[in-house]
């Protein structure tokens, strides 16, 4: 599937920080922008909370530098509307 679309996948060595980049990235500003500052009830709560704010707030919104300055969302509807393809049709 990465072929199809023109994806390149990357796995260099293991413990390479450099494949792991961007989600460490991710991970970092999820807890130091969202996660410290709520409190859970429980898990559920946690998931439906962490869930919103990627979801609503973070795809929507933040603008990444490795995605040329543009959110998430911004760029996977770019990207579909470059390959003709339908949002709804990529599994």
């Amino acid at each position: 599937m990465a072929d199809y679309y023109g994806i390149q996948l990357s796995m260099w060595k293991v413990a390479n920080a450099f494949d792991n980049a961007v989600a460490e990235s991710f991970f970092h500003t999820l807890k130091t922008e969202h996660v410290y500052f709520e409190s859970y009830k429980n898990l559920e709560e946690a998931k439906m909370n962490i869930f919103e704010y990627v979801y609503d707030f973070y795809n929507q919104t933040q603008r990444h530098s490795t995605l040329g300055y543009l959110s998430p969302a911004q760029f996977e509807k770019n990207f579909c509307a470059q390959q003709k393809v339908s949002l709804l049709s990529v599994q």
